[in-house]
């Protein structure tokens, strides 16, 4: 065992002496309450490390011990519905323990120990298994929790047994006598194997139009969401947590307002899964580290979410991690880099910021398991950045950027408008347009990059129209343009805003997107064609068509959306022949 002795203390970083033989990343336990840390700098007998509790009261010369273990998650049944601090304390059971002011010191297992999970085994006596094949399955809720082989184990089975078992009773015995149990441990800030990573090729659906059809997001991909403050990242995240098609999520709280994080906590277990009828949170994993929670475990909290996220990604499962918001970690680097006087770079962020974001987004993507059986799974990561003042030239935001495959800019001045979500269509983009279209074209979607890269064009052009109208007024555009105007309109009110919080519009299913874009863009093309006749732009403007076309969010059916096609055309003709 390794024992040594406090020598400074500056804030959460705590420099050690006596620490010879100490690896980097240990945990320790610092001081007479056994406060937990992690070993972030060797220097010769030296250790310095970022404890992740608060370290006022603690003195100069108290003890220091070094568990000789890097800082490691419980992996197995029981994690989901799950709400836990940024090292893996439930916090359920740290209230109990503490009332609600959590002491320091207090260390609690992040998996129950003592409760027995039915175990179904699939593997038999005399296969043999190498790691990552299922050995059985437990049901935990209504997601058939696989019990895999750890990675680096593989032999015969000896033994495996049905029955009720605690996560650390062995359900498996190799030839070896090597004996499985139902939990792993891992270390967070290591990537749990794969086999191949694929290219991103399948459409992460998320319901929401503006980003499904403008700039989608593929299963295995990055998304960033940053936004200043009142722009409805929360909002934006939550929806996509509720809607996404995915079996899991990992939602990460990461140095948010503790009233903002008490909505969460107290809207995610009322939330009905729209899929299974279930609640939400029988299928999430909650991570809560609030800005006023020690600055080291907010830090460690986006690993251990990962960690998390990558263990129900190795059993095959699509999982959405929403980190909410790397800001805030940035922000936690930042602190910490401070205390141990490293040269800042920009903005006072360490230099290696850049590197630590891409290695954290890095851990993202739709990867073929370990095991025999070639089962696919995915992490999305969707990350909320916070800009002070909404400024996206800060060094989170520029950073994040050149890593992130997708780019939803919250606009202030939208939000201010009531237009939600407030997704700037101008300054965002998506890097997976390419890489699925096939699977747009494979779903009957085949002109779905055409009608979008025309929407793209029009959205484009009425900000340039905009600003002559400024100059000179509507009037001085010439029908064509006032037409462009008109239909812009209708495709940022009708098509792109959409509210969270309706009973139909919440979630709009891919069909629904590309009919509802279609009927627009429809109404372009015969207005267009009409005008060419000699039809005046007033005439068709006062058929009751742009009121048909708002209500169509409203319909629940996509037959009955397709139907206005056929309407337009018809009520457009009709004028035609008037003329």
């Amino acid at each position: 065992m390794i024992a040594g002795i406090i020598s400074r203390i500056s804030g959460p970083v705590v420099l050690t002496e006596r620490m010879k033989g100490s690896k980097m990343y240990d945990v320790v336990k610092v001081g007479t309450e056994d406060l937990n840390g992690e070993i972030i700098r060797l220097d010769g007998d030296q250790a310095v490390v970022q404890v992740y509790e608060d370290t006022s009261g603690l003195k100069v010369g108290e003890k220091v011990i070094n568990t000789e273990t890097p800082l490691s998650v419980e992996l197995g049944p029981g994690l989901l519905s799950s709400i836990y601090d940024g090292i893996q304390r439930p916090l359920p059971l740290l209230v109990e323990r503490s009332g609600s002011f959590i002491s320091r010191g207090i260390s609690v297992p992040g998996i129950n120990k003592e409760k027995k999970w039915d175990f179904v085994a699939i593997a038999k006596i005399g296969d043999k298994v190498v790691e990552g094949d299922i050995l059985g399955t437990v049901k935990e809720y209504h997601i058939e929790h696989k019990i895999m082989v750890p990675p680096h184990v593989s032999g015969t089975i000896r033994e495996i047994r049905n029955g009720a078992f605690t996560v650390e009773e062995p359900i498996c015995i190799l030839e070896d006598n090597t004996p499985i149990i139902m939990m792993q441990k891992w270390p967070v800030r290591r990537g749990r194997p794969y086999r191949i990573k694929q290219d991103p090729q399948l459409l992460l659906v998320t319901g929401q139009r503006i980003f499904d059809t403008m700039f989608p997001v593929a299963k295995g991909g990055t998304a960033m969401i940053p936004g200043g403050f009142g722009t409805g990242k929360t909002v934006a995240e939550q929806t996509l947590a509720k809607w996404s098609d995915t079996q899991i999520v990992v939602y990460i709280g990461c140095g948010e307002r503790g009233n903002e994080m008490t909505d969460v906590l107290s809207e995610f277990p009322e939330l009905v899964d729209p899929r299974t009828k279930m609640p939400l949170m029988q299928r999430t994993i909650l991570i809560a580290n609030t800005s006023n929670m020690p600055v080291a475990a907010r830090e460690a909290s986006i690993y251990t979410g990962i960690t998390m996220a990558e263990y129900y990604r190795d059993m095959g499962f699509d999982v959405a991690l929403m980190a909410d918001s790397t800001s805030r970690w940035g922000e936690a680097l930042r602190e910490v880099s401070g205390r141990l006087e490293e040269m800042p770079g920009e903005e006072g962020y360490p230099a290696y910021l850049a590197t630590r974001l891409a290695a954290f987004y890095e851990r993202a993507g739709r990867v073929v398991c370990l095991g025999s059986d070639g089962r696919f799974g995915s992490i999305t990561i969707v990350g909320a950045v916070s800009p002070p003042g909404g400024d996206f030239s800060e060094p989170i935001t520029q950073n994040t950027l050149r890593i992130a495959g997708t780019f939803w800019a919250l606009d202030t001045s939208l939000a201010y408008r009531r237009h939600f979500p407030s997704v700037n269509w101008i300054k965002s983009y998506s890097l997976y347009l390419d890489s699925i279209e096939d699977w747009f074209v494979q779903n009957g979607f085949n002109d779905w990059k055409e009608m979008r890269d025309v929407t793209m064009y029009l959205l484009q052009k009425e900000v340039e129209l905009q600003e002559i109208v400024q100059l000179v007024g509507p009037d001085a555009l010439p029908e064509s343009e006032k037409a462009i105007l008109e239909v812009t309109r209708m495709i940022r009110e009708d098509f792109l805003q959409q509210s969270a919080y309706h009973e139909i519009d919440s979630f709009c299913p891919l069909d629904k997107q590309y009919w509802m874009l279609k009927v627009i863009l429809n109404f372009y093309e015969r207005t267009g064609e009409a005008m060419n006749k000699g039809v005046a732009l007033n005439k068709i403007l006062k058929l009751p068509l742009k009121a048909e076309i708002g209500r169509m969010k409203e319909l629940r059916e996509v037959d009955a959306v397709r139907s206005l096609i056929g309407e337009i055309d018809k009520k457009i003709a009709a004028v035609e022949v008037e003329r």
